[in-house]
């Protein structure tokens, strides 16, 4: 009897891992949902939307976009984390969220052990804007004016510990200025308010602004990547304007932790070819993105940056995890 069910045991397992193996090669074989954790319309969703229609072609299923936004992006993160690691619920995020994941201790999962990385898919340039009416030209003005009222105006973020509200922090840091922080939920709720004046400054990425500098709804400063964006050549980088500062903005897709490698690497190689298709370079280039479409090993690299850059703004000012 036990040698019947030695004997039935190993042939359910021959049975389970032949069927998971032939699942793998088959991947995919069903849609796959893509959680973004942005409102439709943002910077990031349009992005989203490019790689996925491209994607989807590549892989010969649809990508299905799942616009999840609240808690800075704990939400989406979440359900993604918790997903079956089959490689049909995955994960667009921003910079923004590796951030959040590195500042914020109470979250329902671990980044670093709950999500592998794909690939990295985008790079862009966050741009400083500040509102039409405030009486400065450059960021020497804007600085001045800042030290001259210290505390009198504020910044609005896309929520409390995202890279937007943290780079800001970054730059009170190396001004020296004083500037009161007001989060809201995701960058686009910032506009009204900063358009009306009601807050004068925000970081954002350069696909969701360069519109509205080009048409003067907003006023540029600055952009805090290494060079200027193609897209905005004429506003300075902060090197340019005399400040050590260097934040760069990203996108990455990342699935369930425990996702087989197989499928892990061929969607790596399907965001490779997306990102350089010819047709997408020009879509994401119209807007000053940068399609990257890198190994996994890159956007883990690139995510373990990132907390070490962030973890070390909080440590030097501590009081930016309880919302100050």
């Amino acid at each position: 009897m036990r040698k019947l069910l030695r004997g039935l045991a190993w042939a359910a397992c021959v049975l389970a891992c032949g069927a998971a193996a032939h699942a793998q090669s088959d991947y995919p074989s069903r849609p796959i949902k893509m959680y973004v954790p942005f409102p439709p319309g943002g910077g990031i969703d349009v992005t989203a939307r490019i790689a996925a229609d491209k994607l989807s072609q590549i892989l010969g299923q649809q990508i299905a976009i799942i616009n999840q936004g609240g808690g800075g992006g704990a939400i989406a993160t979440d359900a993604v984390a918790r997903a079956e690691p089959d490689g049909y619920t995955l994960l667009y995020h921003s910079v923004t969220g590796i951030t959040h994941a590195a500042v914020t201790a109470d979250l329902p999962y671990d980044w670093l052990r709950d999500l592998a990385p794909v690939s990295l898919i985008t790079r862009f340039a966050p741009v400083m804007i500040v509102t039409p009416t405030l009486p400065v030209k450059t960021m020497a003005d804007f600085i001045a004016l800042l030290k001259a009222n210290a505390g009198k105006y504020s910044y609005g973020s896309s929520g409390t510990g995202t890279a937007v509200h943290l780079a800001t922090e970054l730059f009170k840091q190396k001004a020296g200025v004083d500037i009161v922080h007001v989060p809201y939920r995701g960058t686009i709720a910032v506009l009204p308010d900063l358009m009306s004046g009601r807050v004068v400054m925000m970081i954002d990425g350069v696909p969701a602004e360069a519109k509205n500098i080009q048409n003067g709804t907003v006023k540029a400063l600055a952009v805090t990547t290494a060079t200027r964006s193609p897209v905005l050549p004429d506003v300075p980088t902060m090197k340019e304007v005399g400040l050590d500062y260097e934040v760069p903005f990203w996108t990455g897709l990342y699935a369930p932790v425990r996702t087989p490698r197989t499928v892990i690497d061929k969607l790596a190689a399907a965001a490779n070819a997306a990102m350089h298709d010819p047709d997408v370079v020009k879509r994401l280039n119209a807007i000053g993105t940068e399609g990257v479409g890198s190994s996994p090993s890159e956007l883990d690299t690139a995510t373990r940056d990132q907390f070490a850059l962030y973890r070390k703004i909080v440590h030097d000012n501590p009081a930016l995890l309880n919302g100050q």
